[in-house]
């Protein structure tokens, strides 16, 4: 083990390797991606990336201008954003949205320490302010120091009301330097913290070689320094939001005599104030300032240390995996799961309630409730409270609506709600979502894409140790598909796959790491990192070697997402014996059972009919992955096949043997029916392109052939239907859950019954036991 003595804010950080002492000073490359490593541990802190920004130079702002102090107050959806508030002459007020514009909102976010504005809301989106209008009609030119040297009507002169209350909207980058200044002089304990940056630096020895980093002193970034806080006045309430903000979802009891043995070797440098939180807050900018130490006449602190906190991770993000007899038992059914999301932390919010999966309504969704999910899930507090549908619209039932929680719940089902009306006047269109704060864990260092023509393309290449070394190598492409790819992209934090590429000849990388150092890679597509999933070790098997031939990715930020509607199979199922001599295309294209073969041309096959409705819920289109010079043309059917597999139809045997089964080609791709206000985009007829727009919808009728099951050989019985949508998984989708619908099916040799169809994962675990065989919802790869 070497110890690695980094500079500055880093000093005594130690970081395990396997070099000799030697090779460090003549492998600089090596050390550069180790300092990578361990600093990823602070990357992207509080949600706060590095800054790039001019430095921050303290505003001279002319004696004669009102001294006044901002926050963002209101029902915020990220800690950057409110209903903007101003403090002057002892009382908060709000601003009236008359003559507001961009220019405006940027003096008020660089005021408040924020490297530039995004945008602004009028008419009081984050809900209805208290107390004066201090501004009206208020006209920046962009430059101004300071809201109160912006031309407005004067303080306090405003004929407008609550409902016209300003919002704003900052970027989350801070300024380089940001210093925080009070004008007041009293009524400090009204301010809300803003600093330049907050980090958990680890102290002792044990904490400085772990990621993520859970336990160590809080610092604050102020005028470009880092300062310790003063543990005086220091709650448990105050920890449990820095926590949270660092991707953990509690804290822990520490050994404190070890910190004040370390606190006397080295005199503190102390942040001028204490904090206040209250412990529902999703961010430290959402506390209130405390006391000056200075105003105590105690700048040093004396009767106290820096503060320390211990954070405890989620499960997930544990330093090592719990072992032992617990793995035994069965782990109880969750109440709460995200869908649809791009990377670890956020998605979709779905409550089970009834035995039945469903959403949340975004009326009154917040920071607050979003965290208290968060927290549940084994994240930190909420980055953001997302509505509107935004990472795609879920099936079934909506839950809950108006959700208003305290932020103390151990689960979002234990929050108020609705109940009288749990999803009147809401549809999926408005379904929340949450991106959750979580553990630095460095993945992202250890994984690179090189040579594509912008960052979401390239030959995947990933950082491993060879012979006490880290190196850069390639990954073999035999095997790589898109649940490999989808990896990757969730660990660069790109989003999803759009494609998976076996040849990158293309993408010319580094010839220094042409050498394949991954191979037989297998993803379920659910985790974290490429090393997580199923590979060779150290013996790699890779024929066609690495170079041209090394695996590659393109990632998307968004994704369709396909759901086959149960109701319809229901409804339309029946039966069809029809003559062998009229199945003749059909055959050809292995739509039959096998025993089809011997069948005489006058004698009747019995078909299990039925439609399939195939909606796209997701983010994107959904697009064939063949492109249209590379279609099928099928001369029996006079048509081209976009896509050879679509859909797998299987009837099962009640403990999951399949006893006959069917396949449907997309023939033909495109948008039969779309939601109000969407347009189609997709026409099969004169070879158009083909695909299933957002909010659209395609329907295989079923009266077309190959939209069947051969059951001609199937002996009366209970039995299980099942449907799986993109079962090759050739096009990546946000979801895959959600490909399969269940059904439970009864022949009694003339006449059969579907019932029960339901969406594979969209009941809990108990309606899903009465299906044996098919109690795992994932479909299987490969």
């Amino acid at each position: 083990m070497v110890l690695l003595m980094l500079p500055f804010a880093f000093s005594s950080f130690a970081v395990s390797t396997m070099l000799a002492p030697w090779c460090i000073l003549s492998h600089l490359a090596v050390l550069t991606c180790i300092w990578s490593l361990c600093h990823a541990q602070y990357e992207y802190p509080l949600g706060y990336p590095e800054p790039v920004e001019d430095q921050y130079t303290k505003p001279e702002i002319p004696a004669d201008v009102p001294r006044i102090q901002l926050r963002l107050a209101g029902e915020k959806r990220k800690h950057n954003e409110g209903r903007l508030e101003v403090f002057y002459e002892g009382e908060w007020g709000t601003v009236c949205d008359d003559d507001f514009n961009i220019h405006s909102a940027q003096v008020v976010c660089r005021e408040l320490g924020y490297s530039e504005a995004v945008s602004w809301a009028p008419s009081a989106k984050y809900g209805k302010g208290d107390g004066r209008i201090w501004f009206d009609n208020v006209h920046c030119t962009g430059k101004e120091k300071t809201l109160a040297q912006c031309g407005s009507n004067g303080i306090g002169v405003s004929d407008c009301k609550h409902s016209e209350d300003v919002g704003v909207v900052c970027s989350d980058k801070r300024i380089p330097g940001f210093r925080f200044l009070n004008h007041l002089t009293n009524n400090i304990d009204s301010l809300n913290i803003q600093v330049e940056d907050v980090r958990i630096r680890p102290i002792l020895a044990s904490y400085r070689k772990r990621i993520p980093v859970t336990e160590g002193y809080v610092e604050v970034k102020d005028g470009g320094k880092w300062k310790q806080i003063c543990d005086e006045e220091w709650s448990p309430m105050n920890s449990r939001v820095i926590c949270g903000m660092f991707g953990f979802p509690g804290d822990k009891r520490y050994n404190i005599r070890v910190y004040k043995m370390f606190a006397r070797r080295r005199t503190p440098s102390y942040w001028d104030y204490s904090v206040n939180c209250t412990g529902n807050e999703a961010h430290l900018s959402s506390c209130k300032l405390g006391h000056s130490l200075s105003a105590k006449g105690n700048s040093s602190c004396s009767q106290g240390i820096p503060v320390v906190v211990s954070c405890v991770p989620g499960r997930a993000f544990a330093p090592t995996p719990m072992a032992g007899y617990r793995k035994a038992f069965k782990h109880e059914q969750p109440l709460v799961r995200l869908r649809g999301g791009a990377v670890v932390g956020e998605g979709r919010v779905e409550v089970l309630k009834n035995g039945e999966w469903g959403t949340i309504c975004d009326d009154h969704w917040n920071l607050v409730s979003a965290t208290v999910v968060c927290r549940e899930l084994g994240f930190g507090t909420a980055k953001e409270a997302l509505s509107g549908g935004q990472l795609g619209q879920g099936m079934g039932p909506v839950h809950m609506n108006e959700v208003k929680c305290s932020g103390f719940e151990k689960s979002v089902t234990e929050c108020q709600f609705n109940m009288d009306k749990d999803s009147e006047g809401c549809s999926h269109e408005e379904d929340a979502g949450v991106r959750c704060n979580v553990p630095a864990m460095g993945f992202q260092q250890r994984l690179r894409l090189t040579g594509g023509r912008n960052p979401f393309e390239g030959r995947v290449e990933v950082l491993v140790e060879r012979n006490g070394s880290l190196v850069w190598g390639t990954v073999c492409s035999e095997g790589w598909g898109t649940m490999e790819a989808m990896v990757v992209c969730r660990q660069l934090g790109l989003g999803f796959a759009s494609n998976a590429f076996q040849e990158t000849w293309y993408w010319p990388g580094l010839v220094n790491a042409d050498a394949v150092v991954m191979s037989g890679v297998r993803c379920a597509g659910t985790e974290m990192t490429l090393s997580h999933c199923l590979h060779h070790g150290e013996h790699l098997i890779c024929p066609k070697g690495g170079a041209r031939y090394a695996a590659g990715v393109s990632c998307s930020e968004t994704a369709p997402d396909l759901v086959l509607n149960p109701q319809v199979v229901e409804q339309t199922t029946y039966l069809e014996d029809r003559p062998m001599f009229m199945l003749q295309c059909a055959y050809e294209e292995n739509c039959l059972a096998s025993t089809s073969s011997s069948t005489p041309a006058n004698s009747y096959r019995r078909l299990l009919r039925f439609s399939s409705q195939i909606h796209n819920n997701g983010q994107s289109d959904f697009r064939p992955k063949a492109s249209r010079d590379s279609w099928v043309w099928h001369d029996c059917h006079r048509h081209y096949h976009s896509m050879e597999v679509f859909t797998h139809y299987d009837l099962l045997s009640l403990n999951g043997t399949k006893v006959a089964e069917g396949h449907k080609a997309s023939f033909c791709l495109e948008d039969s029916e779309c939601d109000e206000g969407i347009e189609k985009r997709y026409e099969c007829a004169n070879f158009g392109e083909q695909g299933i727009t957002v909010g659209c919808w395609d329907t295989y009728r079923h009266d077309i052939d190959c939209q069947w099951v051969d059951i001609t050989d199937v002996k009366p019985g209970d039995y299980l239907f099942q449907i799986v949508i993109n079962p090759n998984y050739e096009v990546a989708e946000s979801d895959y859950t959600n490909n399969v619908v269940k059904c439970r099916c009864r022949y009694d040799g003339h006449r059969i019954w579907m019932y029960n169809c339901h969406i594979g994962g969209s009941v809990s675990a108990e309606t899903e036991e009465t299906f044996p065989g098919l109690l795992n919802n994932q479909v299987t790869h490969r």
